[in-house]
């Protein structure tokens, strides 16, 4: 009995490292490059390396680090991999829009409708960045496709690492609302074709305003 007690709160530890150490990634705490000790995140989190190891080996596997010699390196990408990354988001996500123009239930619509209608209302960058991120899992989830789900949100990851400030510029964030609100409109009327349409073109200009800002840094 001692010993499955046990094995739980190893998990539950292995979950919350490999969360805090995401977070970091994704967050810019932890850049591309940055050295990642296990004996170090260890001290840091008061726990065995066991957890932080497991918790390192799922990140690896999700594409954020990659092994180093004296542990794991916050994974550097080149920008034809993140070319790449975009790409295939685009198809993915083309794809999720027109499942969710068939698929969407009336919960879907109106969780899609409700964060869009937030951000048509916000002015804050921050905020609508959020909401920008809530609308596309909202879409995939009207999808109903769980392997695009899975995969778009490993892709996220990977490219949120990247994310500049470019995409977060006042004029992009309002080019994105009204990019949305034609993608909406669309899966509102069931219109598959025009959904994933609308959403090769949004998600085509936002890959060049990435790859404009890589090959100005």
């Amino acid at each position: 009995m001692s010993t499955a007690r046990g094995d739980r709160g190893a998990d539950a530890g292995t979950g919350s490292h490999y969360a805090r150490i995401r977070r970091s990634i994704l967050d810019g705490q932890a850049p591309p490059g940055t050295v990642l000790i296990p004996t170090g995140l260890s001290t840091q989190f008061n726990v065995s390396r066991t957890p932080v190891r497991e918790a390192l080996i799922r990140l690896e596997q999700e594409g954020l680090v990659t092994r180093a010699t004296r542990g794991y390196v916050v994974r550097t990408r080149t920008p034809q991999e993140i070319l790449e990354i975009c790409e295939a988001r685009i198809a993915l996500e083309s794809s999720a829009a027109q499942a969710a123009a068939t698929r969407r239930t009336e919960l879907d619509l109106a969780r899609l409708v409700h964060v869009h209608e937030c951000a048509v209302a916000s002015a804050d960058p921050a905020e609508l960045q959020d909401l920008n991120e809530q609308w596309h899992r909202a879409v995939r989830e009207a999808g109903h496709n769980a392997t695009i789900i899975e995969l778009m949100d490993r892709l996220d990851a990977q490219l949120k690492v990247y994310d500049s400030g470019t995409t977060t510029q006042p004029d992009n964030l309002a080019l994105i609302v009204e990019e949305h609100t034609r993608i909406l409109e669309a899966i509102r009327r069931g219109d598959a074709a025009a959904a994933g349409q609308h959403m090769i073109e949004h998600q085509s200009r936002t890959r060049d305003v990435r790859i404009a800002a890589l090959a100005r840094s």
